[in-house]
């Protein structure tokens, strides 16, 4: 296959970056594929995905890092660049729900999600099973008050033997310290409920049901430190009415946390995210 250069920019929006960022790739004998451009215009900030094949591409990729950086001290740009043949290596955390876990390992059996999956840590045994099935090592990490420090040091000695550059959280029921967050800042991918009205702490579907919500959701974002306020990725809902029970609005909440995960975690793999203040500009 072709491999492809993915170049993710920044910067304060000015004249002609379009332009000179179109003729280094040209310039270069570069055939751009696809490109994508926002300006916030709150900010004045500018943003752009641009991709384009190395086939017959003049330069190597080291540089292209080298020379690129001349365009980008010139518009103060932060960037990116990343190519189509480096596949990213995901951990999965997982507790006792399973749905998420398996959603996201079909995705990566059919080619859905160009990837590795080179382990599953779990704080319970429930999924030991599903990992065997898939022929993917578990790793049992239970955690308590207790012992929470000497896991997590365990648990990044396990990460970094694995090489692993994105986690994501398929309905782990355990809270991060900034020693695992810190090094993996906007690279640890988390799914949710979304209710509106929200209903934070235990059984969120209960007190859902006896306020009679009309809609229920999901919401995918990077986390942070402070608990599901990090930069949001993918968000999606379902309209429920009287009719539903409990089990239904329960099922189907599941089902869009399927979809919802699925798709936030193929948006990071193809660098269609971008993070700023807080926020993510997400190209498609």
């Amino acid at each position: 296959m072709t491999v492809k250069a993915i170049l993710l920019i920044w910067c304060a929006d000015k004249k002609g970056i379009v332009a000179r960022v179109t003729n280094f790739i040209a310039q270069n004998g570069g055939n751009i594929e696809n490109a994508d451009q926002h300006i916030d215009e709150q900010t004045k900030t500018f943003f752009m995905r641009i991709e384009w094949s190395l086939d017959e591409f003049g330069l190597g990729r080291e540089e292209i890092n080298k020379s690129f950086s001349v365009i980008a001290d010139e518009f103060s740009m932060r960037w990116e660049l990343s190519f189509s043949d480096n596949i990213s290596r995901i951990a999965i955390f997982v507790s006792r729900q399973t749905h998420c876990l398996y959603d996201l390992l079909f995705r990566y059996r059919q080619g859905r999600l160009k990837c590795e999956i080179p382990l599953i840590i779990g704080n319970h045994s429930d999924a030991a099973s599903i990992a065997s099935a898939f022929n993917i090592p578990f790793f049992e990490s239970i955690k308590s008050p207790e012992n929470k420090n000497e896991r997590e040091v365990k648990e990044l000695e396990i990460l970094n033997e694995h090489k692993i550059d994105t986690i994501v959280l398929a309905r782990y029921m355990q809270i991060f310290s900034p020693r695992i967050i810190a090094p993996y800042e906007n690279r640890i991918i988390n799914i949710h409920h979304s209710f509106l009205p929200a209903f934070i702490g235990s059984k969120p579907y209960e007190q859902a049901s006896r306020r009679g919500v009309k809609i229920i959701g999901a919401t995918s974002h990077y986390l942070t430190s402070e608990l599901d306020s990090g930069p949001i990725i993918e968000q999606d809902i379902v309209r429920i009415t009287h009719r539903d029970s409990l089990d239904d609005m329960r099922r189907r909440g599941e089902d869009l946390e399927r979809i919802v995960l699925g798709r936030a975690v193929r948006l990071h793999l193809e660098k269609k995210i971008l993070v700023y203040d807080n926020k993510t500009v997400i190209f498609e």
